[in-house]
C-alpha cells in the first residue's frame, strides 16, 4: 500500500512538472507611478495643480485672516456690547466659521477632482501603451508593484516593463 501511494505521488509530481513546463504564462510587472511620473505631460500637470494649490492656499489664508480680524473686534468689545449685538456678533462669527470650514472641505475636494481630471488623459495612454507592449511580447497580465501586494516576483518568470514603457511613453 505504501508502494502505491508513493508511486501515485511520484507520477502525480512528474505530471506537475511536466504540465507547467508546457503550459508557461508569461508576465510582466512595472510602477506604474513611475511611469505616469516619466510622461513629460506629468509634469506640466503638476505645476497646474500647484499653481491652483495655491490659488485655494491664498483665498483660505485671506478668509483666515478676515475671521481673525473680526474674532479680535468681538474680543474686544464684547464687554461694552448690549446683550443683542453681543449675540448677533457670535452668530456671525460661528456662521463665518462654518462658511470658512466648508469652503476648505469643498477646495479640497475640487483640488482631487481637478487632478483626476488632468490626469486622465495620461492614464488612458499609459494602459494602452502597457496594452500594446503586454500584446506584442505575449504576456499573459502585468502586475502594478507600487502597492507594495506582489512584495516578490521571480524576474526568471515575470519581465520587468519600466524601461520599454517609459521609452515607449518619451515618444
Amino acid at each position: 500500500m505504501r508502494r502505491l501511494a508513493t508511486l501515485i505521488i511520484a507520477i502525480c509530481a512528474v505530471l506537475c512538472v511536466s504540465a507547467q513546463d508546457s503550459l508557461s504564462i508569461r508576465f510582466g510587472y512595472l510602477s506604474y507611478q513611475q511611469a505616469l511620473q516619466a510622461m513629460p505631460q506629468y509634469a506640466l500637470v503638476q505645476k497646474q495643480m500647484a499653481e491652483l494649490r495655491h490659488q485655494y492656499e491664498a483665498e483660505l489664508q485671506r478668509v483666515t485672516n478676515e475671521f481673525n480680524r473680526k474674532y479680535e473686534e468681538f474680543l474686544e468689545g464684547q464687554r461694552e456690547f448690549p446683550k443683542t449685538i453681543l449675540q448677533k456678533r457670535q452668530t456671525e462669527l460661528q456662521e463665518l466659521m462654518t462658511r470658512n470650514v466648508a469652503f476648505k472641505e469643498e477646495s479640497l475636494k475640487q483640488l482631487a477632482d481637478a487632478e483626476r481630471e488632468a490626469l486622465a488623459p495620461l492614464k488612458i495612454r499609459l494602459a494602452e501603451t502597457v496594452a500594446g507592449i503586454a500584446n506584442e511580447r505575449g504576456l499573459a497580465l502585468v502586475v502594478n508593484t507600487d502597492s507594495e501586494s506582489c512584495p516578490y516576483i521571480n524576474p526568471a518568470w515575470g519581465e520587468n516593463l519600466n524601461e520599454l514603457v517609459i521609452a515607449s511613453l518619451a515618444k
